[in-house]
C-alpha cells in the first residue's frame, strides 16, 4: 500500500501529459459526443466563436454548427471528439466567446446490443461517423429513454423480445434511407436519458415524418419516452452566426 492507503499500481486520475495539464480520457470504443444549444450574449464575440470551431476541427474533432429555431436557443454544436477534455475545451471556448449555454447532452457513439450482426462498414459508421452530411441540412435533436411502469417495462423484456422489437423499429427507418441520416448515441449513466438521437434531414418535412412513422411501432408506441427536441438548420458556423444575430 502507498502512505495514503491506494494500492499500489491503483490509478488515481487520468495520466498527465508533457505539459503537466490532465492526460486524454477517451473511450475503449468509439467517440465522445457533445451536445451544445446557446443563446447569443450581450458581449458576444463572432470571431472567437468561429476561431473555437476552427481549432477545434484542426485538432482533428467534429463540430456541426446548427442555426436552431424557437425560444430554447439561438445557436447549436454538436461535437464528436476522441477526448472528454476536447468536448470541454469547445464549451469553454464558445462561452468565453460570448454565447450562453442554455441547454447541453453528453454521450458516446455506440453499437445497439440488437444488430450484433451488422455490416462492418455500418458498424464504422457508427461508432466513428463524419458529420455533417453533405445533402442534409434539415437537424433535428432529442433525448428519449425506454419506459418503466408497471404496465410496460421494456427491461423486465427477455433480451428475445427486445431484439425483435428493435428488428422492426428498425425496418420503419430504413424507409427513410437517403432522406433521413440518424445518429444514436448512447447516455446512460452520462446524463439524464439513456440515449441521444440526432437527425439530419434533405427536408425538414423528412424529420417529421420520420419520427411521427417511427412512433406507431410498437417499440415506441408502449416503450418510449421522448425529451425535448431541438430543430434547426446546418451551417457553416459564419453563415449560422449570421443568421442568429443583428446585421
Amino acid at each position: 500500500m502507498t502512505p495514503t492507503g491506494t494500492p499500489t499500481g491503483t490509478p488515481t486520475g487520468p495520466p498527465e501529459g508533457p505539459d503537466g495539464r490532465p492526460g486524454p480520457l477517451s473511450p475503449s470504443t468509439g467517440r465522445c459526443v457533445l451536445h451544445l444549444f446557446c443563446r447569443v450574449g450581450p458581449a458576444l464575440d463572432r470571431e472567437a466563436v468561429i476561431r473555437a470551431v476552427k481549432d477545434a476541427r484542426t485538432g482533428g474533432d467534429q463540430v456541426v454548427s446548427v442555426a436552431l429555431l424557437g425560444h430554447k436557443a439561438d445557436i447549436g454544436f454538436m461535437v464528436i471528439a476522441d477526448d472528454l477534455w476536447h468536448l470541454r475545451a469547445v464549451q469553454t471556448a464558445v462561452s468565453a466567446a460570448g454565447l450562453e449555454v442554455g441547454g447541453s447532452y453528453v454521450s458516446l457513439t455506440e453499437l445497439s446490443e440488437y444488430a450484433p450482426g451488422l455490416p462492418e462498414e455500418m458498424k464504422q459508421a457508427r461508432l466513428y461517423p463524419s458529420l455533417p452530411p453533405e445533402d442534409k441540412a434539415a437537424f433535428c435533436f432529442y433525448p428519449m429513454s425506454k419506459r418503466r411502469t408497471e404496465t410496460f417495462n421494456w427491461y423486465a423484456l427477455s433480451y428475445e423480445e427486445r431484439t425483435e422489437l428493435m428488428r422492426a423499429h428498425g425496418s420503419v427507418g430504413r424507409l427513410f434511407k437517403g432522406r433521413i441520416l440518424q445518429l444514436i448515441t448512447g447516455s446512460t449513466g452520462l446524463d439524464d436519458w439513456e440515449w441521444g438521437v440526432t437527425l439530419f434531414g434533405v427536408h425538414p418535412d423528412d424529420l417529421k415524418a420520420c419520427v411521427y412513422e417511427m412512433r406507431f411501432d410498437e417499440a415506441s408506441a408502449r416503450y418510449a419516452e421522448f425529451g425535448p427536441f431541438y430543430a434547426g438548420m446546418v451551417g457553416e458556423v459564419e453563415a449560422v452566426l449570421d443568421s442568429v444575430t443583428p446585421r
